[in-house]
């Protein structure tokens, strides 16, 4: 949490630095804002999105490199995870971390990860594998799931909701600049919201719930998100699917795009 504390509100994660042990020096970090670990046959990715995440940056440089040194046969599968999502539909924090999306995006998808969870959204939402707004089965599968519990209620409002979608000047992230934009191809080009539900978003639901990730094998995981309604039915999931790497089909991935790159295929 960024609990704005002392001098005027300017001391921040202050709790959380004191308070919780990560594994950041192990993992040749020098901030608790962003590390890494290995559980079972999965190598975990913590990253910060309220810390610098720009190329020239620590954060950046420590991702690239600790990508780099992934041994997938120790662990085939990465798993990402940070508080923003960067595909969202919900009209809530729409494209709020988009600045951050352009700069990581590129170097997650350059070397297979697998899948990122994130939440700030309160609602649950699973997306197709994408990479750069446009379906791509090398790119990772996104899971908000901000739905566990909050006192600010449930968000129920999608951006392609007709009068949903916000202004180019709402949803201003708490760190770092805004890089708002328009779709400049597919059914959403030349508009800075879809008129339907994203292709990339495959199954959305405002309902509090929470999530399972059972790693299979090397091949297959199994993803089920339990509605709190749930319980009180057997056998009852509110969405299941088995995530599947191909790593065969993905080997030549392409170098990290510029900037100015982005959305111009």
């Amino acid at each position: 949490e960024i609990e704005p504390q002392g001098h005027g509100g300017a001391v921040t994660f202050a709790s959380y630095l004191a308070r919780f042990a990560v594994p950041s020096e192990e993992s040749g970090s020098n901030t608790k804002f962003f590390y890494s670990f290995n559980a079972g046959g999965i190598h975990f990715i913590m990253l910060g999105a309220y810390v610098d995440y720009n190329r020239t940056g620590a954060q950046y440089s420590w991702l690239e490199k600790d990508l780099q040194k992934v041994d997938r046969r120790a662990t085939p599968w990465v798993v990402a995870s940070w508080h923003t999502p960067w595909y969202n539909s919900y009209s809530s924090h729409y494209q709020e971390f988009e600045c951050m999306r352009q700069e990581m995006e590129g170097l997650l998808y350059q070397h297979g990860v697998d899948i990122v969870f994130s939440g700030h959204v309160h609602a649950y939402e699973r997306m197709n594998r994408v990479f750069n707004y446009t379906l791509d089965p090398c790119g990772p599968v996104y899971i908000t799931i901000g739905d566990g519990g909050n006192i600010e209620e449930i968000d129920i409002d999608h951006a392609d909701d007709p009068g949903k979608c916000p202004s180019p000047g709402d949803n201003q992230p708490e760190f770092g600049g805004v890089c708002h934009l328009n779709f400049t191809s597919g059914p959403a080009k030349g508009k800075f919201c879809w008129e339907r539900q994203p292709e990339w978003s495959a199954f959305r639901e405002s309902s509090f719930g929470h999530g399972i990730l059972e790693v299979v094998n090397s091949t297959y995981a199994l993803w089920t998100w339990h509605r709190n309604q749930d319980a009180y039915g057997e056998h009852s999931v509110g969405d299941q699917i088995y995530i599947v790497r191909e790593p065969d089909k993905c080997l030549l991935q392409p170098r990290v795009p510029r900037r100015d790159a982005l959305l111009q295929h």
